[in-house]
């Protein structure tokens, strides 16, 4: 049977800024002009005059324990974590993560860290009121290969600062197969993925229920969460956060690099998922 470990919070409760019985997206929605275009989370998008709406970038580096930091860039925008749920105001509100084409989780920061093996990210503008910044009806967002290549963005780069860019060169190529093996470069094997725990939160149940990983130090940890209510996860010890938003698997990966216990819960609900035990 499933039982859930119910605790305090280790913060308090976001409070929504609209009235009762409105939505996010009926509550103050003067900003710019609604659209019944919607993204693939099923936001409707909220369009501003290209001179008005925020602009995004994306730089990825890679992180030493594996995986890619991200870096955003943005122009008129800035991010509210502490207005969330409220009105759309422009130049406000948060990002959202998508992961090869599907959304993981929340960004209130310019920096995000992403687990390897991901192909694409695209990180997007939302409002307060979760409807997505618009211009000329497309979302203000920027994809990234993950190899620090932009791949593509809104707005675009202007053709005169294309024009800049440093013609592609070719060079004769010889055929592998004539390279003896001693001269051939030395492909690197990719990181020790680790371990990888699949939880499911479900109102106030935890499946599978609440339990303890053992691990030893140096390990790796991915934690794959998903929640049927918004939420934040909290690995106590490690300060990692990760955001939930609903029904969106998302990821968190570390590495056991201290000893000792450690509870994995969430903020809103207050639930324990599990215990880490490393030793």
């Amino acid at each position: 049977m499933a039982v859930a470990m119910a605790v305090a919070g280790c913060g308090g409760r976001a409070t929504t800024h609209h009235k009762p019985g409105t939505s996010h997206q009926e509550a103050t929605g003067s900003s710019g002009t609604l659209l019944s275009a919607r993204d693939e989370g099923g936001h409707r998008l909220r369009e501003l005059p290209a001179a008005d709406a925020p602009t995004v970038r994306a730089v990825a580096r890679p992180d030493s324990e594996g995986g890619w930091n991200v870096h955003l860039t943005v122009e008129r925008f800035r991010f509210t974590p502490e207005s969330t749920g409220g009105a759309a105001l422009p130049g406000r509100g948060h990002a959202r993560l998508l992961v090869d084409g599907r959304e993981t989780g929340r960004l209130y920061g310019p920096w995000a860290y992403v687990p390897a093996g991901v192909r694409t990210l695209t990180v997007r503008l939302h409002a307060d009121d979760h409807t997505v910044w618009a211009a000329a009806g497309t979302p203000v967002q920027t994809t990234v290969r993950l190899d620090g290549t932009p791949a593509s963005s809104f707005p675009a780069p202007s053709s005169a600062a294309a024009s800049t860019s440093a013609p592609a060169t070719s060079a004769p190529s010889t055929p592998p197969s004539s390279v003896p093996a001693s001269r051939r470069p030395t492909v690197p094997r990719p990181p020790d993925p680790g371990r990888t725990v699949t939880l499911t939160v479900t109102g106030t149940t935890v499946s599978p229920p609440p339990s303890r990983i053992e691990l030893k130090k140096g390990d790796r940890l991915t934690l794959r969460v998903t929640s049927d209510r918004a939420d934040t996860l909290h690995v106590h010890g490690y300060d990692r956060e990760l955001p939930l938003s609903p029904g969106t698997p998302a990821t968190l990966t570390l590495t056991a690099d201290r000893t000792g216990l450690f509870e994995v819960e969430t903020h809103e609900s207050g639930l324990v998922l599990t215990q880490l035990v490393v030793r």
